[in-house]
């Protein structure tokens, strides 16, 4: 069976591409398609995130096992397309390029037949056009009011300054200080 996805960029523009890869294909091979249909160069770190029905995310499954045991993290390649997604998990969230965090809603909008003489996975629909930046995350917390209220008597202002001017090196300390 063929897996046809939309793949949505998390921007206020439409931009989105339409991709068909085959269920037995990996999640690093989808991956590789998301790449190739946003002309991303492909040398950067990237992740898919299971999630909800509403896009909240939940569990990472890293391009690279990332673990401090080799071999105890199940990687992108561990995951055939099929044992993620279905008829009623539709949807995956997908983040390219930690530093500039490109984010895409993932969803599989069909599964069809393989069409003879197609060669997968293919981009069936471009739409849109990226932009130069990924747009910015606003990922503040909610901060309550008077947080670090009862510490700011406790507080001096040497306690705050982490380098010493001689030098140029932490503050020399004895155990004796503490």
């Amino acid at each position: 069976m063929v897996y046809k996805f939309r793949v949505i960029l998390d921007t206020e523009e439409d931009i989105f591409r339409d991709v068909a890869i085959l269920e037995d294909d990996t999640l690093e091979d989808l991956h590789n398609a998301i790449v190739n249909a946003f002309d991303f160069d492909g040398q950067e770190m990237a992740s898919f995130y299971t999630c909800d029905d509403k896009w909240n995310q939940e569990d990472e499954i890293a391009l690279f096992d990332t673990g401090d045991n080799p071999g105890e993290q199940k990687i992108m390649s561990d995951y055939p397309l099929h044992s993620i997604l279905d008829k009623e998990n539709t949807k995956i969230i997908y983040v390219y390029d930690f530093l500039n965090m490109w984010t895409f809603l993932v969803e599989l909008a069909a599964i069809e037949h393989i069409s003879a003489g197609e060669t997968y996975p293919a981009t069936l629909f471009s739409h849109g056009f990226m932009p130069a930046e990924a747009d910015d995350k606003n990922y503040e917390a909610e901060m309550t009011e008077g947080i670090y209220d009862e510490f700011e008597d406790d507080l001096d202002e040497d306690d705050l300054d982490l380098f010493d001017e001689n030098e140029g090196g932490y503050e020399d300390h004895s155990y004796d200080d503490y």
